[in-house]
């Protein structure tokens, strides 16, 4: 795909890094000549000096052939001009990074596929990581009514070696969870586990659970025997 970020600012440069890697065409906007070198040289994408809600730099830039454009400008005013002159080109998916709350729904009415607040992000990645310390990582979906965690196995889990089959069976396990993903050790690959996968010590597992039920399953995985 060809996609087009407006931003050479830390998000921007990593979000572009990643996207090269996993082998897009990358183009970059910013102001700053320094970053924009930054972005030729040491990113391997293009990079357009210039303002990112210049309709001059944007048509030089290739925004009527960009399958996807990014707006994680500094402010969001700039994020927002950008968006509408985005879905003013043509573009079909447009993603803006957004500060306050306040630009929520002008950002939807103007086009803007998807929304994220760094804010809420971060502070719902700390509550997290604060409240569920076990907790490897954590996604919310369905405005939070689904979460998927990823949990380590513990040396003497009640869960280590034990089929998947048993444990969904354990009425101690909750209702309505799911183990859909297993990693028998950090240097393999995360798989889609059946029935008959057994779980081993220090391994890691995706769980999808609703929220009420979270510390439930953190417990049951996480108990030790005695």
């Amino acid at each position: 795909m060809y996609i087009l970020i407006g931003g050479a600012g830390l998000v921007g440069l990593s979000l572009a890094q990643k996207l090269v890697e996993l082998g897009h065409t990358v183009a970059v906007i910013d102001l700053d000549p320094t970053a924009c070198r930054y972005v030729r040289e040491q990113v391997g994408a293009m990079a357009f000096e210039g303002s990112a809600v210049s309709t001059e730099v944007l048509l030089e830039a290739g925004i009527r052939k960009a399958n996807s454009v990014a707006a994680v400008l500094r402010h969001d005013a700039l994020n927002l001009a950008m968006v509408t002159l985005a879905k003013h080109y043509g573009v079909k998916h447009i993603v803006s990074r957004m500060r306050h709350s306040d630009f929520l729904e002008p950002l939807r009415l103007v086009g803007a596929n998807h929304i994220i607040s760094t804010v809420e992000l971060s502070v719902a990645t700390m509550v997290n990581a604060i409240e569920y310390p076990q907790v490897e990582s954590m996604m919310h979906f369905e405005q939070g009514q689904i979460e998927v965690l990823k949990l380590p196995v513990g040396q003497n889990a009640n869960v280590v070696g034990r089929t998947i089959a048993d444990i969904a069976q354990d009425r101690r396990f909750p209702t309505g969870s799911l183990i859909i993903g297993y990693q028998a050790h950090p240097h393999e690959d995360l798989f889609v586990p059946n029935g008959s996968t057994i779980l081993e010590a220090n391994a890691t597992v995706l769980i999808v659970t609703k929220p009420e039920l979270l510390h439930q399953v953190i417990n049951f995985i996480g108990t030790e025997e005695s």
